[in-house]
Parts: structure tokens; C-alpha cells; sequence
């Protein structure tokens, strides 16, 4: 996904759960607390790779709703 992003130049940043405590506490607050974490706590799944926009405004999961959300093609079959 970041190559696909990159490539309709999106602006992200990028942060690993894996690189320190704070990171995983930060996505953790997030998994605990935002509504769109919820069906896929359910289904007993972890809710990652994952976009967060403006601090927990808004979250998404799936390569349709990036696209629609930053009006881009949704070609990312291309990018795999």
C-alpha cells in the first residue's frame, strides 16, 4: 500500500508497531477506543495495516475506501 500511495502522491508517514513501546501504545489507544476497530475485533483480528487520518478523525482499512477518501484510482493490484 505505501507504493501505491506514494505513487498518487500521497503524504504519509509511516510508523511500525515494531519499532518501540510508544508506537504500539499509540495504535493500541486507537484499537481500544475507535468505533472502526470494532468488526474486526469481533472477528478476532487485529485491524492492521491500517490509515489513520488526522490523529483518529478517521480510519480505514481497505485499499476501496483509501481510494475514495483521497479521490485516487483504485489500482493497487498494480503495485503488489
Amino acid at each position: 500500500m505505501k507504493a501505491w500511495l506514494s505513487a498518487h502522491d500521497v503524504d504519509i508517514t509511516i510508523i511500525d508497531i515494531n519499532s518501540g513501546m510508544l508506537p504500539l501504545k499509540q495504535f493500541l489507544k486507537y484499537r481500544d477506543t475507535c468505533e472502526e476497530f470494532a468488526p474486526l475485533k469481533a472477528a478476532s483480528r487485529v485491524g492492521l495495516p491500517c490509515i489513520v487520518i488526522n490523529k483518529g478523525e478517521k480510519i480505514i482499512f481497505s485499499p476501496d475506501d483509501v481510494a475514495a477518501e483521497f479521490g485516487i484510482p483504485n489500482d493497487i493490484a498494480n503495485y503488489r
